[in-house]
């Protein structure tokens, strides 16, 4: 399997990505809103995009479709239940389907509810784990429920999915915010000293070579991972005074979503 992530510039901070096959050349494209930067990158790399995958329905996620379709004659993959919001589907996946690109890559697709209620994440399995995680996982942060999402739903894909997930999966997110999410995991947890480390070493970092973090990094960066933190949980409830000594995970995720939407 050969990943290509590839930084579109925008305001939105986007990645889009390609994943190929080393033996015949075709691949995947995930998300492919810059087209024109993901069909030049497949050209430069000699590869056939013959699949387009969406995470989601938002249109920064959605609309490089029907430039890449027209160009390649791709097939378009999504969410099973995302049939009215994603034209043109001809794949409707759910929960341990598996993709299949080229001969050699094969990825499964984890129904994930959260960001949206229609919502894939891909995870490649083998010697190469990984997972292509839209925008329920960030690194060191969490998607918003603003548009169509549920955080009692997301709470669940991060304790019940991502959790379980080896540590050693390489996280492939679907925007670089991780500066910001950063500062935000100091915000909660001052003395997470890995994050300071990190924030120190990525300032100002290239996203046309992004930092790839893992599961394992995730857990220790990431406050929505780290539920409970004592640290965390302390600085929450200078915020929230009324929650108990010992929250539950739930409450504690909850909260810090709630904090992150405007911080």
């Amino acid at each position: 399997m050969i990943v290509k992530q590839i930084w579109t510039g925008n305001a939105y901070r986007n990645f889009n990505y390609l994943i190929a096959c080393p033996e015949t050349g075709e691949a995947l494209a995930i998300d492919p809103l810059d087209h024109e930067k993901c069909l030049q990158a497949a050209r430069d790399e000699g590869w056939d995009i013959t699949q387009v995958l969406n995470t989601h329905e938002h249109h920064d996620h959605i609309g490089g479709n029907a430039a890449i379709i027209a160009r390649t004659g791709a097939r378009l993959l999504a969410h099973h239940s995302a049939k009215d919001k994603i034209p043109g589907m001809d794949r409707g996946l759910q929960a341990g389907d598996v993709v299949k690109v080229g001969k050699t890559v094969e990825l499964e697709a984890l129904d994930t509810p959260g960001h949206t209620m229609c919502h894939i994440c891909l995870c490649a399995h083998g010697e190469r784990k990984a997972i292509f995680s839209g925008d329920t996982l960030f690194n060191a942060g969490a998607g918003n429920v603003h548009n169509g999402g549920n955080v009692d739903s997301l709470y669940d894909t991060f304790a019940r999915q991502l959790a379980a997930l080896p540590e050693d999966t390489l996280v492939y997110p679907g925007h670089d915010y991780i500066e910001n999410n950063l500062r935000f995991t100091l915000d909660r947890e001052p003395d997470n000293a890995l994050a300071r480390e990190l924030l120190e070493q990525l300032h100002g970092q290239d996203p046309d070579n992004a930092y790839v973090s893992t599961l394992a990094v995730e857990s220790e960066i990431n406050t929505f991972f780290r539920l409970r933190s004592p640290s965390v949980i302390a600085k929450l409830r200078e915020r929230f005074p009324d929650l108990p000594e010992n929250p539950d995970a739930h409450a504690v995720f909850v909260k810090l979503r709630e904090l992150r939407n405007s911080w």
